[in-house]
């Protein structure tokens, strides 16, 4: 095994982590030391290295880190989070992998460029990092023999939706012993059915935002949006109650208390639809009191609040 390929890579990472207000080839090789940037560009495009054994490394790293500064002394327990969420970045051409003209977060509009989804570990009161990430690829990229051959694609690449994304990140945080009083996400992870099942079937607590359209089965097959359901709820004002979100800066959720209200069928997980503003997923408790979504002691019915996700 080459060392060099190594020293490269600790060169790319110090220069990329450093203060540098513009990173491109030509600055990012200056950092490290390099006359040119034919070295970094050597490693990140012909280096032969798995690229998920190193991001799992890093992953188990960055939770370890954030976990030993949560115990420091005279610290209460923060709560650990794990926040899905997907980025983009603008590209030109149309030869990147998975590029495509989108609506774009960091501009604010359409544009072309790549979308890549994201887990990132939240420590309450500590800190965060990304510990997860897969590059979503159209599917029109893979179907299509062409553009799959100029993008680089590999033969055997299935298409995957952001949700399907996010279960495989997760899944490998799962592995490698990472650990979330509860997983969040906007509607994007909220309305995918597979994701929700997947954190269910782990008794893993979640808050996903789901859209005001979202249906929601209720008990003898009756079939509401979530916004009907979230103003047959506003009628009483006691099914709802404000609660502190314990975190550093001022942040207030709406529960609902759904015991009762529409005759729930408990017996089939229902889908949780927007609250009075907005829409999340949790679950009320039997006794009406509200609780974690995917919590052992709570029937396995979501219910809808209004969410705020956590900025990272």
């Amino acid at each position: 095994m080459r060392a060099e390929p190594w020293l490269q890579a600790g060169k790319y990472v110090a220069a990329v982590a450093s203060g540098l207000p513009k990173r491109n080839g030509w600055t990012i090789a200056e950092q490290a030391g390099d006359r040119s940037p034919e070295r970094m560009q050597r490693l990140l495009n012909r280096a032969v290295w798995d690229t998920f054994a190193a991001m799992g490394v890093v992953r188990q790293f960055a939770v370890a880190g954030l976990d030993e500064a949560a115990r420091r002394p005279g610290r209460p327990r923060a709560m650990r989070v794990g926040a899905l969420d997907e980025t983009s970045q603008v590209k030109q051409g149309t030869a990147t992998a998975g590029v495509k003209r989108q609506y774009l977060g960091c501009v604010g509009k359409v544009a072309n460029g790549i979308t890549t989804v994201h887990l990132s570990y939240v420590r309450e009161r500590t800190g965060h990092a990304l510990i997860g990430a897969r590059q979503w690829i159209p599917e029109e990229h893979i179907s299509d023999p062409v553009c799959s051959l100029v993008m680089g694609l590999p033969d055997d690449l299935v298409f995957h939706t952001k949700g399907e994304l996010a279960i495989d990140i997760l899944t490998e945080a799962f592995t490698d012993g990472a650990v979330f009083d509860f997983v969040c996400g906007d509607e994007v992870y909220g309305s995918c059915t597979k994701l929700r099942e997947f954190l269910e079937g782990r008794h893993q607590a979640y808050v996903l935002r789901v859209p005001c359209s979202f249906p929601l089965t209720l008990a003898r097959g009756i079939t509401r949006t979530c916004a009907d359901a979230a103003t047959g709820l506003c009628k009483d004002p006691r099914r709802w109650e404000v609660r502190s979100a314990g975190l550093r800066w001022p942040v207030e959720e709406d529960f609902a208390f759904g015991k009762d209200c529409f005759g729930l069928d408990q017996s089939r997980p229902a889908t949780p639809s927007a609250g009075r503003t907005g829409g999340a997923a949790t679950k009320p408790s039997p006794a009406g009191t509200t609780c974690a979504p995917g919590s052992p002691t709570t029937p396995q019915l979501p219910w809808s609040v209004r969410e705020w996700l956590l900025p990272y």
